[in-house]
């Protein structure tokens, strides 16, 4: 299942706040994107494959967003940048790095 970020909220339908300084649910993850980058277009599809549940937000959008993956990715705006339940990130990852993560987390 995908979310995402519109202009006029920043809650998912769950209720998270997904522009602040929020982690996702456990077994999700919020997908810090642009409409333009190809890598994540890629990555939105892998996920969708094997039925990860992400969130969008796109740091175009939301200030909050793109200063927290600057702050992930050692002052630049990669995308995606992929934030998950313990507060962790992975930047640009493959879908198998998502699950393993994710696989981890749950484990714990």
């Amino acid at each position: 299942m995908t979310q995402s970020a519109d202009a006029h909220g920043t809650c998912n339908d769950e209720g998270v706040n997904i522009t602040e300084n929020t982690n996702p649910p456990a077994g999700q993850v919020i997908m810090y994107s642009t409409t333009w980058c190809g890598y994540c277009n890629r990555l939105k599809t892998q996920l969708d494959r094997v039925g990860v549940s992400y969130t969008v937000v796109d740091i175009e959008d939301y200030d909050e967003a793109a200063d927290w993956v600057q702050d992930m990715n050692g002052g630049n705006r990669t995308v995606p940048t992929l934030r998950f339940a313990d507060g962790s990130a992975l930047t640009n990852p493959s879908a198998i790095q998502v699950q393993a993560r994710l696989a981890e987390l749950a484990a714990l």
